[in-house]
């Protein structure tokens, strides 16, 4: 049983508000999450979460080792905490960042600390199935422009690299996911096939004459 949860949030806008979007969606979700609208020059940020539990997850007693900065100010009174600080936002600014990213990732723990307790920095929970299953969480941000949809981050997956025993098998699903989302690139097919066919038809009436 596979299941999955995307949670989509517009994070640039006047007004920016959440909106989201819940496959397989509990009784209670149906009615609380409302129909919305995607629209040209938003920017959302894509919070997918893929578990093959039951779908109800929930945060893992597992420490995480993922952070962020926040938008907090506070004078820190450790030593290490200060330096953990700055060189937090000296290399990763406010972008997110692992602790094993950290020469000394001992005197890293020592330091961060305090960050959390002051809320200086807002951690990744771990999340888990309520199955006990493990959850994999893919982050990326998705602008909409009028050409099409552009992945600007996040990485890129793949599929050569990875076996699955599950494949995708109802026909309308592979062919959405043939299409490109770009319609540029679906207007230079339609643009290249019209121009095929215009090139055979004149080679067939060159050959009659």
């Amino acid at each position: 049983k596979q299941w999955y949860q995307r949670r989509v949030a517009i994070t640039a806008g006047e007004g920016a508000t959440d909106k989201q979007i819940v496959l397989n969606p509990s009784e209670a979700q149906k009615k609380e999450i409302k129909n919305m609208e995607f629209a040209v020059h938003e920017v959302y940020a894509m919070d997918v979460f893929v578990t093959t539990g039951s779908g109800k997850m929930k945060e893992s007693n597992v420490s995480t080792t993922v952070h962020k900065r926040s938008d907090e100010m506070y004078s820190l009174k450790m030593k290490a905490s200060r330096a953990f600080f700055s060189d937090v936002c000296n290399r990763f600014t406010m972008m997110p960042f692992t602790l094993r990213a950290f020469e000394d990732e001992k005197k890293a723990k020592m330091g961060l600390k305090e960050c959390v307790t002051h809320e200086l920095l807002h951690p990744y929970p771990v999340q888990q199935d309520s199955d006990g299953k493990p959850v994999a969480q893919f982050k990326y941000t998705v602008l909409v422009v009028p050409n099409g949809n552009i992945r600007i981050n996040g990485g890129l997956f793949d599929p050569s690299l990875f076996k699955s025993e599950h494949k995708i098998e109802d026909k309308e699903v592979l062919a959405l996911l043939a299409q490109s989302a770009n319609r540029k690139a679906g207007g230079k097919k339609k643009k290249k096939k019209a121009k095929s066919a215009a090139e055979e038809a004149k080679s067939e009436a060159a050959a009659e004459n």
